[in-house]
């Protein structure tokens, strides 16, 4: 599958955005990159709306999902903060990252630095069915919690 990219400049000192790579011939996720102008810094406990400087053309029957980078969430905290995020197929604006700091140190975001990753899914469309009555399972109505933890 192709998917249209186009590379939006946020300003005279950005570089741009850059096309979505996949870091491993396996990867699922292909790394998005920050495309901002200046440092952006997430303090500790807060978020931030970080700009990629990209747009996609993502094909009807599809979505895009924004995902946390592992390091990052291992290392510093930092996680896309609506995980996953969701890219329509009639969404054509710039893609940005709602990055958020669960850290305990505030957490500097520069231009070019991999910051989310971008996998793309197919989804399908429901007919939704008012009704009283539902399947019955072993679980039934059971919410959190109800499984155990072994």
């Amino acid at each position: 599958m192709k998917i249209h990219v186009k590379l939006i400049s946020n300003s005279a000192k950005s570089n741009g955005g850059r096309a979505p790579t996949y870091a491993t011939p396996c990867s699922a996720g292909a790394d998005l990159f920050a495309a901002n102008e200046d440092d952006i810094v997430i303090k500790a406990g807060c978020r931030e709306l970080i700009p990629t400087g990209i747009a996609i053309d993502i094909p009807e029957g599809f979505e895009g999902q924004i995902r946390s980078r592992s390091g990052l969430s291992a290392k510093f905290g930092v996680c896309v903060f609506n995980a996953p995020g969701t890219i329509d197929s009639d969404y054509r604006g710039e893609i940005k990252i709602v990055l958020a700091n669960f850290g305990e140190n505030d957490f500097v975001v520069t231009n070019g630095m991999r910051v989310a990753q971008l996998v793309i899914a197919p989804h399908q469309k429901v007919e939704w069915e008012i009704t009283e009555d539902l399947g019955k399972t072993e679980r039934d109505s059971g919410g959190f919690g109800s499984t155990g933890l072994k």
